[in-house]
């Protein structure tokens, strides 16, 4: 505002802006008021965002004030006594906790400006209307009034002055007749406007007709506070009748004023004064009307609404500032700590509805912060201060932070536990983020107390990460320990360049692309391969490699007039990507080269998310063109691989063109395309005959961000679901289920399911499913597997990390193959070693192995040998078998669920059958043992016969009942009927004497003579019985 002499202004961080509009020869004073700062060490001052350079009229005073005089001079200025002084000025007031910057003085001069429009004579007809208008700026904003003939104009309601420079006169008279002009009136000075002539027509009156609008609204925008004005004019006979409406419907404010009965005056404009205002003059008695409308746009500097507080905090909580602004424009808002700005980054975040939001504060984060709001009119700001509270009794950091890269997305990190405190230890979290870029996010995962490392998944390659891990106890949490970078691995590149196709002769192709980003790179480029074929012989492909750092080649020796499909995959040091999909050129025609255009050069194309930016050079024979025409069409997926309309005449394959361009013309944008979707494009120069060759590009608009998130609604990223439990459904599928997380600031529209064999390390290999469900049947699995699954929460617009990993094995399956590497070698005669090694697919852990041989392969197998082996054994040896017999083998494995397929036939030749073999040791040592046994038998039989004779001529006679059982023995040796053994053992036992009774005869004795009774009776023949007895 205007400031008197020796008037002060207080900066300070409040709601609304500062403006300082000095006359000559004024000063003005700027306190530094910034109410929350505690305890003020020094206060600093910045004029344009730098330190300020004090001088004699521009200095700060002992209190810390900031002196400013209009005479303050600028070296090199138009206006050396005023532009030193003009400037935006802000103070910065320093404490112990931290610094806190004060809104911004913007001190101006007072200015008026020449005039940019004149009044201009006109000639009028008594009682008609007469309109005089002219236009000035100045600093403050002048008051205009009109003049006639040098005097002011008659107070009459005749006459009617608005604030915008128009002086209105209604009814005109003979005596209105003579020279008006303006007088533009600030704190700067007075201007007058060129004079202009007003002549009245005498005794004539307007003629009747159609109402029509003379002065017509216009769009117009003020700042709020400023006085604004809708004029409306309207001429017809009788006076019409003007009224005014909203075209919202709403009513006009009842603190609008209507002017001279036909325009609106608003004193002092609000943002609810906004609208589209409609001027409506009916002519009296009829029915006919016209309509004039005009914008209003009332412009509001920002201001704070919901300012933030402030709070305390222990360490590794979070912090949350909210911060709300209003304005028009929509102010937007950034934060400061201790007068800084803060970049939105890591565990530091300014959310899109303004919001601060510190994760993990430490001591480090204690000090103001302040909320400023700006747009195009000023800046409002509010300040907060944050301490931070440190128990007793907390654990130190953790030590020794390491990280390894697994893989191209994992990263193992691992620590030591605090030196102190440990024993109190509950849990530690990790910490992680992009360690270049802004705007990166901060994750975090939860550990156990008991586990010192942790296996951080789903990262970009060949990307660098900066990771920290805290300690927590009950009474709170530990500093962070010092923070480790890593970079992941390279991985193949997640796409292939964008291929662009031109002839230089019939018989070659110019290939040219453009690098990739680093975000599809994924790693250096070592090497491009760049593939070729005619259209007709696609299975006839060359390939050719190029260096890493090549953006183009030429392939040599083509056929004139030909289809060629080209391609091409990058490759960093893990591998090739996938190809580009196929692009077709062909090539020139020889006999009609010399009159047909060649492709443009150098064509390259700068794919954007909607549009399509297309540079290239002119062709080789440029002199005989005369323009270019460039035709482009969408490529759907199910023609990809088809053949392109690349002749000029098939004018209808393509969706736009040709789109004629001058000679000149090197650059072009294609506009309001779909993102994401795949392109073609061709560019072909013309002459007066004919057109030329096409140079082509295939290529991809960039995919569209994640749908745009409401920022009043949007809080952060969800958790991840709970309670995530696998389930062996089959060999070859399993079930996840898991549920919803306990708390959630966003709608979780969907889940992301990442798995993967467990201790996989190739990134391209992890599959990922969307499910809308709490659960899903994942299928198509290997048997007896153990794979990792991961669930991810899907807001919209926004993802939230993976959770925990969940681990589980598919069930056991037979075998879907046999043992491998089957070997036999025959031992011996009659037996066979078998060696062999498990089954490549065992789909489980194997029971049995099963040995089929047989002499006969063509048996069925129900009638070969089974022999059974147990699953830890590799090798056994078969015995049984014949001497020089070719037998037949195969193999097969069990596992719990049932046997596998059997391998394939292998045969063995058992040796053949020597006279030692015959022989062994074994029947000789059976044959001389049986034969000394025999002669044994026989010996002893002979010296007890010939005891018993000695003892039957020992006795005087023989009784009646010897001589009978005599004669009965003598009868059984020649009779035909043999007597029981049993009487045969008496008659031998009472030829014998008895022997003492203190001499028992051996046991063995015992069973040697009944073994040689027995042999006398059964074994020996009846002759030689009868020769013995003779």
């Amino acid at each position: 505002g205007r400031l008197l002499e020796g008037d002060s202004l207080e900066l300070s961080c409040s709601a609304g802006p500062a403006k300082v509009i000095l006359e000559p020869n004024q000063v003005v004073v700027l306190d530094c008021n910034l109410a929350p700062v505690e305890q003020v060490i020094n206060i600093t001052w910045k004029k344009n965002g730098l330190p300020l350079v004090e001088e004699e009229h521009l200095h700060v005073l002992p209190n810390g004030s900031l002196f400013i005089s209009s005479q303050a001079v600028a070296k090199d200025s138009k206006y050396p006594e005023r532009a030193g002084a003009e400037g935006n000025y802000s103070c910065v007031s320093h404490s112990s906790l931290g610094a806190v910057t004060s809104q911004t003085a913007a001190v101006r001069f007072s200015t008026l400006s020449r005039f940019f429009q004149q009044p201009e004579s006109q000639t009028v007809e008594e009682n008609g209307m007469a309109r005089f208008e002219c236009r000035i700026e100045g600093l403050p904003s002048p008051v205009i009034t009109w003049e006639k003939d040098h005097e002011a104009v008659p107070a009459e309601p005749r006459f009617i002055t608005l604030p915008n420079g128009v002086l209105q006169i209604v009814d005109v008279q003979e005596s209105d007749a003579g020279a008006y002009h303006c007088v533009a009136t600030n704190a700067a000075r007075k201007r007058y406007s060129n004079d202009a002539v007003l002549s009245v027509l005498k005794g004539s009156q307007p003629a009747g007709g159609d109402v029509t609008i003379v002065a017509a609204p216009e769009n117009t925008t003020v700042v709020a506070g400023e006085s604004v004005v809708m004029e409306c004019m309207a001429a017809a006979d009788p006076t019409p009748f003007v009224s005014w409406i909203r075209q919202d419907g709403k009513p006009v404010s009842t603190d609008v004023i209507v002017l001279g009965r036909t325009n609106l005056l608003i004193p002092s404009s609000q943002p609810h004064h906004s609208g589209v205002y409609v001027c409506r003059a009916n002519k009296p008695q009829t029915r006919q009307f016209v309509t004039a409308a005009a914008e209003l746009r009332v412009l509001a500097t920002p201001s704070i609404s919901q300012a933030p507080e402030t709070i305390s905090r222990t360490r590794a909580s979070t912090a949350r500032f909210v911060c709300k602004a209003e304005g028009e424009p929509a102010p937007t808002i950034h934060w400061l700590k201790n007068g800084k700005a803060i970049l939105s980054n890591g565990r530091v975040k300014v959310q899109n509805s303004g919001s601060l939001v510190i994760n993990q504060i430490g001591l480090e984060d204690a000090g103001y912060y302040q909320c400023v709001a700006e747009n195009s009119l000023g800046m409002a700001c509010a300040t907060a201060k944050l301490s931070v509270i440190v128990r007793e009794g907390l654990p130190s950091a953790p030590k020794k932070v390491s990280a390894v890269s697994l893989s191209s997305t994992t990263v193992l990190v691992s620590w030591e536990r605090p030196e102190y405190n440990s024993e109190q230890i509950i849990g530690f979290s990790l910490h992680y983020q992009r360690a270049v870029g802004t705007d990166n996010v901060e994750y975090q995962f939860a550990v156990n107390n008991d586990t010192t490392e942790l296996q951080v998944k789903d990262l970009e390659p060949n990307t660098n990460y900066v990771f920290y891990v805290v300690a927590y106890s009950q009474l709170g949490a530990s500093r962070t320990s010092s923070s480790i970078v890593v970079q992941t691995l390279e991985d193949v590149p997640s796409a292939a360049p964008q291929l662009s196709l031109s002839s230089m002769t019939p018989s070659d192709i110019r290939v040219t692309w453009l690098p990739l980003p680093p975000e599809l790179s994924n790693g250096k480029i070592t090497k491009y391969k760049i593939d070729y074929c005619t259209l007709k012989e696609a299975d006839q492909v060359t390939s050719i490699e190029v260096g890493g750092n090549e953006t183009q080649i030429t392939l040599y020796s083509l056929h004139p007039n030909k289809v060629y499909k080209v391609r091409i995959a990058a490759s960093t040091s893990v591998g090739y990507g996938a190809p580009s999909e196929w692009t077709q050129h062909r090539t020139p025609d020889r006999d009609n080269q010399t009159h047909v255009p060649f492709a443009p050069t150098e064509l390259k194309v700068r794919a954007k998310m909607e549009s399509l930016l297309i540079t290239w050079q002119p062709p080789a024979n440029h002199a005989q063109i005369s323009g270019y025409k460039l035709y482009y069409r969408e490529v759907g997926p199910e023609e990809s691989s088809n053949e392109s309309p690349l002749d000029g005449a098939e004018d209808e394959s393509w969706d736009v063109g040709p789109i004629k361009l001058k000679k000149k013309v090197k650059q072009y944008e294609l506009t309001q395309l779909a993102p994401g979707k795949l392109y073609e494009v061709k560019l072909v120069a013309f002459n007066k005959h004919e057109d030329g060759y096409a140079a082509v590009w295939k290529g991809k608009t960039e995919k569209a961000p994640a749908a745009a998130v409401d920022p009043l609604v949007q809080k952060g990223p969800p958790l991840p679901p709970v309670q995530v439990y696998a389930e062996s459904n089959s060999s070859t599928s399993i079930w996840l289920r898991w549920k919803k997380p306990d708390f959630t600031t966003v709608k979780i529209v969907n889940y992301t399911v990442r798995f993967s064999p467990w201790g996989l390390k190739n990134a391209s290999l992890v599959t990922y499913y969307t499910s809308s469900d709490e659960d899903i049947l994942i299928s198509g699995l290997k048997p007896y597997t153990r794979y990792e699954f991961a669930v991810q929460s899907n807001g919209v617009g926004i993802d939230g990390p993976f959770g925990s990993v969940v681990e589980r094995f598919t069930l056991p399956d037979r075998p879907s193959t046999p043992p491998s590497d089957l070997r036999l070698h025959p031992l011996n005669p009659y037996a066979v070693q078998v060696h062999w090694c498990p089954p490549a697919e065992p789909n489980g852990i194997i029971v049995e192995y099963l040995i089929l041989y047989n002499a006969n392969n063509t048996q069925p197998d129900d009638m070969w040998t089974l022999l059974t082996r147990e699953g830890n054994i590799f090798s056994t040896e078969v015995h049984g078998l014949e001497s020089d017999t070719r037998y037949f083998f195969k193999m097969g494995a069990k596992t719990v669920v049932g046997s596998g397929p059997y391998s394939n036939v292998k045969d063995v030749h058992t040796l053949r059958e020597k006279l030692s073999d015959v022989l062994d040791i074994h029947s000789v040592t059976g044959i001389i043992v049986g034969v000394c046994l025999g002669l044994l038998c026989i010996l002893f039989c002979m010296c007890a016969s010939f005891r018993n004779s000695k003892q039957r001529e020992a006795l005087p006679g023989l009784d009646s009942q010897a001589a009978g059982n005599h004669t009965y023995y003598h009868r059984s040796r020649q009779g035909v009927a043999a007597p029981s053994a049993t009487s045969d053992s008496h008659e031998l036992e009472s030829l014998m004497s008895p022997l003492p009774e203190d001499a028992p005869m051996p046991l063995g004795d015992i069973t040697e003579l009944t073994e040689v009774h027995s042999l006398i009776h059964t074994s020996l023949p009846e002759d030689i019985m009868h020769g013995k007895r003779k």
